[in-house]
C-alpha cells in the first residue's frame, strides 16, 4: 500500500472554490480502481492549509489516477487558488 500526504496552501479568497473542485476531486477519485481511500482535511490552526491523505494499493493504480479524466480536469485549477507551492510525500506502509 502506498500513502499520499499532499498539502496545500490556499489563498483566502479562493477558499471555497479550493473547496468546491477539491469535493469533486475526492468524490472521483474514492471510485477509482485501487484507491482505498482519499480524504480531505483542514489545518485546525490555518483554515487556508489543507491535506489531501490518499491511500492506493499500487504504483499502478497511482498511474491511473494521476491520468485521469478528473484529476486532468480538476488539479491545475486547484493550483490557481495556491497561495504559495504545496508539497507531496509518497509513503510505503511498514506496518
Amino acid at each position: 500500500m502506498i500513502k499520499i500526504v499532499a498539502e496545500h496552501f490556499v489563498k483566502e479568497e479562493s477558499r471555497d472554490s479550493f473547496m468546491a473542485l477539491a469535493r469533486d476531486l475526492v468524490n472521483e477519485s474514492r471510485k477509482e480502481t485501487g484507491n482505498i481511500s482519499y480524504h480531505l482535511c483542514v489545518d485546525r490552526a490555518d483554515q487556508l492549509h489543507f491535506t489531501f491523505i490518499e491511500e492506493w494499493q499500487d504504483t499502478n493504480a497511482i498511474k491511473a489516477h494521476n491520468s485521469s479524466i478528473h484529476f486532468s480536469r480538476i488539479v491545475p485549477k486547484l493550483r490557481e487558488c495556491a497561495a504559495k507551492a504545496g508539497n507531496s510525500c509518497f509513503y510505503d506502509e511498514l506496518y
